[in-house]
């Protein structure tokens, strides 16, 4: 009979597989909203994002009682100044996304999702001054191939892809600076307040533009424009929660679901084409995601034997 303190941990990492799974899925959905969404294009796809967003982070907060939290926030220049970093990042990868997705480029789009790990190390190397293990290397090494394989298949840099995965890879060392500081509701409250002014502005010159499809689409169209807010708060909530929960290895394993469906939806659903050098290229980053997720396991399972032998080993 287990013990009950194993079935808690049990009940929690199946809770943070759980929300894992839900954060990661929505993310991978989120091109068939940004679909649903057509007539409007990235820029306005964006603006509401980021309105809508604070409205109901505001919401949130309110519920929570969790307004000193936000107050401190901005007390703290610090904390201030790296969430502002993580504002303009995130921006950029959303209206790059958005972009993607809405001007029929879903696959490469995907693509930047999948390069992110790779981007991630190289950060660790070039920022931090991490020594990568010889299996990181190779994956690095895998990666700049498929990058090159890939602008021969597109027959130009795959920006796109490269864009998604530098901001995202920035947005994501900039956040862990933060570190503990600021919970999800709090740090996104305040990112999308450093963005409201310009996307409110935004909207405002959409409209008078007479460019604007809020207000013209019907109401189907308004509504769901406004649940921006909810769709762009909830996985992160979810995200959240997970991270709490699971080892950093388990959610590193998850992050791949997300551009995996993304890959699925824009083969199946969008129907766009994949040449012969494209899954080629895939291919190679697949492989140099499989030999990083190798040497992440290998790694984690020797950090655990080495913990393991130093508390036999305490006295």
């Amino acid at each position: 009979m287990p013990a009950p303190g194993l079935k808690a941990v049990d009940k929690e990492t199946t809770a943070g597989i759980a929300f894992g799974i839900g954060a990661y899925g929505l993310w991978g959905l989120l091109p068939v909203y940004f679909f649903v969404l057509q007539p409007a294009g990235a820029v306005e796809i964006v603006a509401n994002r980021v309105v809508w967003s604070l409205i109901f982070c505001a919401l949130l907060i309110t519920v929570t009682r969790s307004w000193r939290a936000l107050t401190g926030a901005f007390r703290d220049r610090s904390v201030f100044g790296t969430l502002t970093i993580a504002a303009v990042l995130i921006a950029v990868n959303w209206l790059t996304y958005t972009y993607g997705v809405t001007t029929g480029q879903a696959v490469e789009a995907s693509l930047g999702y999948f390069i992110n790990p790779l981007v991630s190390v190289l950060l660790g190397v070039f920022v931090l001054k991490e020594k990568l293990r010889p299996l990181q290397w190779a994956a690095v090494g895998i990666g700049f191939i498929a990058v090159g394989v890939l602008t021969v298949s597109y027959g130009k840099l795959p920006w796109i892809a490269l864009t998604l995965a530098v901001s995202f890879g920035l947005y994501g060392f900039v956040k862990k600076r933060v570190g503990p500081k600021v919970d999800a509701v709090t740090s996104l409250s305040v990112e999308t307040m450093v963005l409201t002014p310009l996307a409110a502005a935004t909207m405002v010159w959409l409209g008078v533009s007479g460019t604007a499809t809020l207000t013209s689409h019907g109401p189907g169209h308004f509504w769901l424009l406004l649940a921006s807010g909810v769709i762009t708060a909830v996985p992160l909530l979810f995200f959240g929660a997970s991270a709490r929960r699971l080892p950093m290895t388990t959610i590193g394993l998850l992050q791949y679901f997300a551009p995996i469906l993304q890959f699925i939806v824009a083969l199946v659903v969008f129907r766009e084409a994949m040449t012969l050098e494209r899954w080629i290229g895939f291919g190679v980053v697949w492989l140099a995601l499989l030999v990083l997720t190798v040497d992440m396991l290998r790694a984690t399972r020797k950090n655990s034997v080495a913990r393991k032998l130093a508390r036999t080993s305490t006295p």
